[in-house]
């Protein structure tokens, strides 16, 4: 991550991004990965030839490399005990915003109401969706969720043509000292065209994309 991707990807000059190593890896080449937080969607461009000329995208020895869909949000203004609203842009989010897309499919359970592509995360950790910013601001815990007390964790969201609101109750959580993200992409690591083969990815923690779900019937689209 303190690389630049105007340098040559040498050890000793290295790239910035995991995107830009993509551009250039060809087959039978392994790019090297330090330890960092890379907020991109590496979009592979070329695959191997075949087992024996794979691109190989791997961890530097000892080293815990991420790439993450998401981005801190750190302006958030209190309406509330515990309730805090932020503002942002749709143009943060490119032309796809998972704010606006809702998730769907065969045999997904919706429970009658929808559910966004987008999350909101405390250090990790993702909170809970619900429909109304009423049910933000006197939440009732959802009994099937694995911690149901966790789940007074709620937030909700709004969009409109030039922005994207989301509400949360961060609770005991201070979003001026905590780690606070939401989804920005749809895909960490995801070639867009297809018969892009022959790649390994290993050791890399890949967290916080926003796929939609993906039923046997479908598109099988993974973060």
């Amino acid at each position: 991550v303190s690389g630049s991707d105007t340098w040559a990807g040498s050890a000793q000059r290295p790239l910035r991004t995991i995107q830009r190593a993509a551009d250039l890896a060809r087959p039978g080449d392994t790019v090297t990965i330090h330890e960092g937080v890379y907020r991109e969607h590496v979009n592979p461009v070329r695959g191997g030839t075949g087992d024996t000329e794979r691109i190989l995208y791997t961890a530097a020895p000892g080293e815990k490399p991420v790439i993450s869909g998401a981005e801190r949000v750190s302006d958030w203004e209190r309406i509330g005990d515990g309730v805090y609203r932020t503002v942002l842009p749709n143009t943060m989010f490119g032309d796809f915003n998972p704010y606006k897309e809702t998730v769907g499919g065969d045999w997904f359970r919706s429970l009658e109401r929808d559910f966004h592509l987008g999350e909101v995360y405390i250090n990790g950790k993702s909170m809970f969706e619900v429909s109304t910013l009423d049910e933000v601001m006197d939440p009732k815990p959802f009994t099937e969720a694995r911690e149901p007390e966790w789940s007074l964790h709620a937030w909700c969201c709004g969009t409109d043509e030039n922005s994207t609101t989301i509400y949360a109750r961060f609770g005991e959580f201070d979003p001026a000292r905590e780690n606070i993200e939401i989804n920005v992409r749809r895909f960490c690591f995801w070639p867009e065209k297809t018969g892009i083969d022959y790649i390994t990815v290993r050791g890399l923690h890949l967290t916080m994309a926003a796929p939609n779900w993906a039923p046997p019937t479908a598109l099988q689209e993974g973060l």
